[in-house]
């Protein structure tokens, strides 16, 4: 059993994090935050938008920005974006106040997710799978070094991944309060 204030999902982008995310919030009382949705809300404008304006890095520094300021609070289920492990900080952030879970999924289960999806800079431009496979050797070890706990989306409908990995919660973790 670990204790944490807040329950973190990391992973890749079509794993799942904010859709089995909403459901697993409402089963343990916590709070969602869609920490992509989050940021453009405070700063009204899109993701794709802010990539665009600012670059990778732009983002990037206003993601970390956005997960310290998150990451102070608790009964919180925070959905990160799938780079949000790129910084050393934001890694210590999640592992300091959060439980968190890296929800796995294998490149063709994201192809298949994420086919009608045109909101994603990083898919853009050129060959989707080798993107997907590329990002995935770069931020799987990040996401395992992280990661509480792993669980495996592929194949699952939103409600088989929640039901099953909030069993696997009940297990492995128990929401503190704040020290």
């Amino acid at each position: 059993m670990n204790p944490a204030p807040n329950l973190v999902l990391v992973g890749p982008m079509g794993a799942g994090k904010t859709s089995i995310g909403k459901r697993l919030a409402q089963q343990f009382g916590l709070d969602f935050v869609d920490a992509d949705h989050r940021l453009e809300e405070i700063t009204g404008a899109a993701v794709p938008l802010i990539f665009e304006c600012e670059g990778e890095a732009g983002f990037r520094q206003r993601e970390a920005t956005l997960i310290a300021e998150l990451m102070r609070g608790e009964g919180q289920l925070v959905a990160t974006g799938g780079g949000a492990v790129l910084a050393e900080g934001n890694r210590a952030a999640l592992t300091a106040r959060g439980f968190v879970v890296h929800l796995r999924v294998g490149i063709e289960q994201q192809l298949d997710r994420l086919a009608r999806d045109r909101s994603r800079p990083l898919l853009a431009t050129g060959d989707r799978r080798e993107k997907l496979e590329s990002l995935a050797r770069l931020r799987t070890p990040l996401y395992e070094s992280v990661a509480d706990l792993s669980f495996d989306s592929d194949g699952l409908s939103v409600g088989q991944a929640a039901e099953r990995l909030g069993q696997a919660l009940a297990l492995h973790w128990r929401r503190s309060e704040a020290a």
